[in-house]
């Protein structure tokens, strides 16, 4: 069975930093694409940014700049780590992975056939 988990959301303060991890367990190797979301309270689930396998990412403007996405292979962890963190990001994240090569931009839901149940970030003011 796969399962992802992420973990690292908290609160911190306007401007602060925070690091989320997605590990990954029941793949036979490790997923081309994977990906983070995020969801705002009543919102749609926002693509952020993505990475294939051989370490290619893909950042919306809303992650440009200030996110970083990584990954270990050999561990299969997702990483996204968070900077000058602004109350706006305030949201639930997502990690998400799919075993097949798609390149559609933006982001889509439905490219991505596993999913994490997501950690909570809130940033104050």
């Amino acid at each position: 069975e796969v399962r992802l988990a992420e973990s690292g959301g908290g609160s911190v303060q306007s401007g602060g930093s925070l690091r989320l991890s997605c590990e990954l367990s029941g793949y036979t190797g490790s997923p081309y694409h994977m990906g983070w979301f995020r969801q705002h309270p009543g919102k749609e689930r926002e693509g952020l940014v993505d990475i294939d396998t051989f370490g290619r990412a893909r950042y919306t403007a809303s992650a440009s700049g200030r996110f970083t996405i990584s990954r270990d292979n050999a561990q299969n962890i997702l990483y996204l780590q968070m900077s000058s963190l602004k109350p706006e990001d305030t949201a639930m994240y997502y990690c998400a992975a799919d075993e097949g090569d798609n390149s559609h931009w933006p982001l889509r839901v439905q490219d991505f056939g596993s999913w994490g149940h997501g950690t909570q970030v809130t940033v104050s003011s």
